[in-house]
């Protein structure tokens, strides 16, 4: 089986897979020296600019796979960040609302305390 046929599993076996390919062009030139040596070269390179793009091919879609990833993350930090600045924007205005709501719920209690006594009513 050739290695034109087989396709590549890994990023760690291509380097094997191009050094068997290149041993095996090699070994046909030497074992059917009776070609033509311009025929020999024309086919070595057309094999070896097939090997080359076979190969180059996962990786190009393995960079545009990442690419594509990364893309999609860039865009939900950035919704992420805005609606983090959304919600420090609202809890910072929380502040001030639970201050006045404590002054009411504070004034309330303390007319209250007092209205048992303006009545005539002891504790």
């Amino acid at each position: 089986m050739s290695i034109f046929a087989r396709k590549a599993a890994g990023p760690e076996k291509v380097g094997t897979e191009v050094e068997g390919a290149i041993r095996e062009l090699v070994s046909r030139d030497v074992a059917e020296p009776q070609r033509q040596l311009a025929n020999d070269g024309e086919m070595a390179v057309n094999d070896l600019c097939l090997l080359l793009q076979r190969v180059s091919v996962d990786s190009v879609q393995k960079i545009d796979g990442l690419i594509s990833d990364l893309k999609m993350l860039r865009e939900r930090l950035h919704h992420e960040g805005e609606r983090m600045a959304q919600e420090i924007v609202d809890y910072a205005s929380l502040g001030p609302v639970a201050t006045h709501s404590a002054k009411i719920i504070a004034e309330h209690l303390t007319h209250w305390r007092r209205a048992p006594d303006a009545r005539g009513i002891s504790e």
